[in-house]
């Protein structure tokens, strides 16, 4: 009888598929656990652009960790005060954002930092922002833009005519995690997103070394249509349910 085929163990065992289904059972138990791991100087990519899609629930688990010397990376420093984002870097946890808009009408936390030298900022237009994340993801090694050539922004970093035209090369972003948040999501770790929620979920997911999703829907193994996956399950390592989000995330 054949013993190393697909199926047997290596003890000649056959395996009924059940412990193959709950190596790949990527769902945790609670927030906390999700984030396990996560340690000061850690670097963070943030999916959401503005509060739309952002991982509400991550992010304040994060706070709850205590963790700090924080590289984050995402869109936006935080849309309101006092909450999210803007509350790791009121609380003195984030020692440099990099991203595409530090300000937010109505809130001077990141102003406030910044003009003290308590902060810094790598500011990234935001098309550049989400090619360099979606380089990471892709394993190329850089790529030339005309965007923010002959500005400050290129400054020490290479410039090549191409085309007759100034273009600055710009480098992968890669992260240590990726906080994210998903519509629906099944236990292999494959994802939906609902309207505008998707915005830099995808690409943050294939960027990071490890990736955590929230999610307000679970979804059996293959109750998803595999034409409504957005993000395969390859690149997720951990899923935790949540309540449904406020309707302004949910990308409407």
């Amino acid at each position: 009888m054949q013993t190393d085929g697909p199926g047997a163990d290596s003890a000649g065992a056959v395996n009924d598929g059940r412990e193959c289904e709950t190596l790949t059972n990527k769902i945790v138990n609670s927030v906390a656990e999700a984030l396990s791991g996560i340690d000061d100087g850690a670097s963070v990519m943030i999916a959401g652009f503005g509060l739309v899609g952002q991982p509400d629930a991550l992010i304040n688990g994060l706070i709850e960790r205590g963790v700090g010397d924080l590289t984050l990376i995402m869109n936006n420093a935080g849309m309101v005060a006092g909450v999210g984002a803007s509350l790791l870097l009121e609380l003195g946890r984030v020692r440099k954002i990099i991203c595409s808009f530090p300000r937010a009408e109505g809130n001077k936390v990141f102003g406030e930092l910044y003009s003290r030298g308590r902060i810094e900022l790598e500011l990234v237009p935001q098309g550049t922002l989400a090619e360099r994340i979606r380089a990471a993801g892709a394993g190329i090694g850089g790529f030339y833009t005309p965007t923010a050539a002959g500005t400050m922004l290129a400054e020490g970093k290479e410039v090549r005519v191409l085309n007759g035209v100034p273009q600055v090369l710009e480098l992968p972003l890669h992260a240590d995690v990726a906080l994210l948040q998903a519509w629906r999501a099944d236990p292999l770790g494959n994802l939906t997103y609902r309207g505008t929620g998707r915005n830099f979920n995808p690409i943050m997911a294939t960027a990071a070394r490890l990736s955590i999703v929230e999610t307000c829907h679970l979804a059996g193994i293959g109750e998803l249509d595999p034409e409504m996956i957005v993000t395969p399950g390859i690149y997720i390592d951990r899923i935790v349910h949540v309540a449904e989000p406020r309707l302004s995330a949910g990308g409407n």
